[in-house]
């Protein structure tokens, strides 16, 4: 079947692509197209200014990339090639399943936060209508792989009698849904947002918890998590 992992915090960075002795130019160029793409989008993007940030010349950039489009591709693929795996980090650290899962909701809502993944997820809406290729490319490396793993680990959850999931897909899209109340939306519209870990830690729990009042086998309905408030008069 495919190669999704049994236990999704043992993913490997081995699976991140490689040049062998090149290896360090390719990085050099895909650093190089970050701070690119980042400044200029898709679209205002060239090779040639690519080629001058990285500091290489731009024989040397298509050696290694045939068109900005594949350069796109592998920058997309290399970021997510780093993240999943610490997305993942924690998901078996937890003393029971609430615990696995507001690992993952926290380092969901971390990532989903963090200036790469508002950046790249600028661009993709943005370009999308006339480059609908890089869309594609963004779901199969991010969300699509992730849905994929969380999926399968909640499977084995399923199998063993703790949850009741019909469609497992269909779950880990509303679990990564979740995942993105109040904070992310306002974040990718760079509007103020409270990003502190107190903040975080209540959107993940208060997610993980509505997750499982949906999907738990045969356990009672939790009540919602209240966040709690400095007490009146006192000072952070």
């Amino acid at each position: 079947m495919g190669t999704t992992p049994d236990h999704p915090g043992q993913i490997q960075a081995e699976s991140c692509p490689l040049s062998g002795a090149s290896a360090a130019k390719r990085q050099q160029i895909l650093a190089g197209a970050a701070r690119v793409f980042a400044q200029q989008g898709y679209e205002g993007a060239s090779m040639s200014g690519i080629a001058r940030d990285a500091g290489v010349s731009k024989g040397t950039l298509y050696n290694y990339f045939e068109s900005k489009a594949m350069l796109f591709s592998a920058f997309v693929e290399q970021c997510a090639c780093e993240k999943m795996p610490l997305l993942f980090s924690r998901i078996d650290e937890g003393a029971n399943l609430t615990e696995s899962l507001e690992h993952l909701a926290v380092a969901m809502i971390r990532l989903l936060t963090s200036p790469l993944s508002l950046m790249l997820n600028r661009i993709i809406i943005s370009e999308a209508g006339n480059f609908p290729d890089l869309a594609e490319t963004f779901w199969k490396h991010g969300p699509q792989k992730a849905i994929g793993i969380l999926s399968a680990w909640l499977m084995q959850h399923n199998d063993a009698g703790v949850l009741n999931i019909p469609d497992p897909v269909f779950a880990a899209e509303q679990f990564y849904g979740l995942c993105q109340t109040r904070i992310v939306a306002r974040a990718r519209l760079q509007l103020p947002v409270n990003t502190d870990e107190a903040h975080i830690e209540f959107i993940a729990r208060s997610a993980v918890r509505t997750f499982l009042n949906a999907y738990l086998r045969d356990a009672p309905r939790l009540p919602p998590i209240v966040m709690e408030r400095p007490a009146s008069g006192s000072r952070s």
